[in-house]
């Protein structure tokens, strides 16, 4: 662990669960009269003790904040509701991820800035970050979700030297995968996606990305399967962290060596997992939707018991050692309603992406739903093989896995490689699934 940098930080790693149990004591009531007197939240509030937050049951009677109460807020009135404290105390704003309709701005102090920036830091010890010295390339979007920018000024403040590259609609992907040959960073931040979109340009232009100076890849802002994860770290020749925030509160949680869920920073948060129907806690280790108090992030935006519209498990302990694992491991539970139906066979999304992202000859894909000249559904499968892999066989191979796994025959197609590369490139998120019908 850095040390050096740890003096700089505003709240230090608590020491036992003890620590945490008294930061939630004394935050949990300032947390409560932030939020009370926004004018959104008044009458929400009304008729809560709050000499008695540490009751459970007192607790539980706050209101769950569902996203679905801020989608219809106008954002202005999202701002005179909402917003606390003094307009000229605000530093920047975060754009929220969109979730709630109309994208929200959420401003920040300069208070709010330190817990936040102390959020993302913990991501590189918690990691166990070692050797250097580093040079980070990020490629995460620089505009105004603040994901990338966050990133790029923690890193300088531990002393990494950053390349601010930015996504590909900034730097284009030709472009950034020429600045990783030449000016050979160790770390590299982006989405997961990305990673790979990079990972097969370099392939296309003949670039041994595996065999380059990249040691740490770091993602967050998206699901990270274990496929998609094993495939990035083949193509990168690195190790894969990853990360789990959300604007409303911060980067709540990263990974340690055993990469076995998230480590949760609760002294920065509350975090409560909650039966869906219900609202009453799930069983440790059980799935439930998850629900946030930030309890150092609220000068401005008070969120009391958000509803982020997560399906997560929490559970103490966890394999990992270091002093983070004081905190509670968090595990996503990457549920997803995409799926196509073809012929009346249902293919979940997810899965199918893990299916094809688990052939080790499969550098990446696309999958579409056409309608055949004989007026029948398909699902063609279009694929870039890696170098030195028989393609003809390898298509073969696809067709037969997918009629045994997914119960359709499909059409596959050997596609050139570097072809969905530039396909995707200026989409934020690869559409990997297209749905033709109609069309």
């Amino acid at each position: 662990m850095n040390r050096s940098n740890l003096k700089k930080m505003p709240l230090p790693v608590p020491a036992t669960q003890s620590d945490i149990d008294a930061i939630h004591s004394a935050r949990r009531k300032i947390a409560f009269e932030r939020a009370r007197s926004a004018p959104f939240h008044r009458d929400r509030l009304a008729g809560i003790d709050p000499d008695r937050l540490d009751d459970p049951a007192e607790w539980a009677k706050i209101p769950i904040l569902e996203k679905e109460a801020l989608r219809d807020l106008p954002p202005d009135r999202f701002q005179s509701e909402f917003f606390t404290g003094d307009p000229g105390d605000i530093m920047e704003f975060w754009r929220s991820g969109g979730a709630t309709g109309v994208p929200l701005f959420y401003p920040r102090t300069a208070e709010d800035m330190k817990y936040g920036l102390l959020s993302f830091d913990r991501i590189f010890d918690c990691a166990g970050l070692s050797g250097g010295p580093h040079r980070v390339h990020v490629s995460f979007p620089l505009g105004i979700h603040p994901v990338g920018h966050v990133f790029c000024r923690v890193a300088q403040g531990r002393g990494i030297g950053v390349n601010w590259a930015g996504s590909g609609a900034s730097t284009p992907s030709a472009v950034q995968v020429e600045l990783i040959e030449t000016l050979k960073p160790t770390i590299w931040l982006g989405m997961g996606s990305y990673a790979l979109h990079l990972a097969n340009l370099a392939e296309a232009g003949e670039f041994d990305l595996a065999g380059g100076s990249v040691e740490y890849v770091f993602t967050t802002a998206e699901p990270l399967s274990q496929a998609k994860r094993d495939k990035i770290e083949r193509m990168w020749g690195a190790t894969v962290f990853d990360g789990f925030g959300m604007t409303e509160a911060g980067m709540m949680g990263g990974e340690d060596a055993a990469h076995d869920g998230f480590r949760i920073w609760t002294d920065l948060w509350i975090i409560e997992v909650l039966d869906p129907d219900s609202d009453k806690p799930v069983a440790p280790g059980d799935v439930g939707k998850l629900v946030v108090t930030p309890l150092w992030t609220n000068n401005a935006t008070p969120f009391i018991r958000w509803s982020s519209g997560d399906l997560v498990s929490v559970q103490p302990g966890g394999t990992g050692t270091g002093p983070y694992a004081v905190f509670p491991v968090l595990r996503h539970a990457h549920r997803t309603s995409g799926f196509f139906k073809v012929r009346g066979v249902n293919i979940n999304h997810s899965e199918f992406e893990d299916f094809m992202f688990a052939m080790p000859d499969v550098n990446d894909f696309k999958a579409e739903v056409v309608t055949s000249d004989g007026w029948q559904d398909v699902l063609r499968v279009s694929f870039e093989a890696r170098r030195g892999s028989d393609a003809a066989a390898l298509a073969q191979d696809i067709a037969g896995r997918i009629k045994v796994t997914f119960e359709s025959t499909p059409e596959v197609k050997e596609l050139a490689r570097g072809t969905l590369a530039h396909e995707f490139e200026g989409q934020i998120k690869a559409q990997r699934f297209i749905d033709q019908r109609g069309r």
